[in-house]
């Protein structure tokens, strides 16, 4: 069975960074609604309004944010977040 795909994601917030490492899918609250992030997405930047960020894949966690923003580019997501 191949392996799935993995995007690359950073999760930083003023504090401290959250995360750094391989996941394969990435669920984020986007201004104009929640949205899904795989491998291979479109190069997209966008606001994020209070939700959760979901990474499923081995390791697998959410993160609860009251805002900030998402680039996703070439596999590579980072995230500016503000953390509840």
């Amino acid at each position: 069975m191949p392996k799935p795909e993995k995007l690359h994601v950073v999760i930083v917030s003023v504090e401290r960074t959250l995360y750094d490492g391989l996941v394969e899918r990435l669920f984020v609250p986007g201004e104009k609604g929640r949205f899904e992030v795989l491998k291979n997405h479109a190069s997209i930047i966008s606001t994020l309004i209070p939700g959760s960020v979901v990474c499923e894949g081995e390791n697998a966690f959410e993160i609860s944010i009251s805002g900030g923003f998402v680039e996703v580019k070439d596999n590579e997501v980072t995230l500016c977040v503000e953390t509840l």
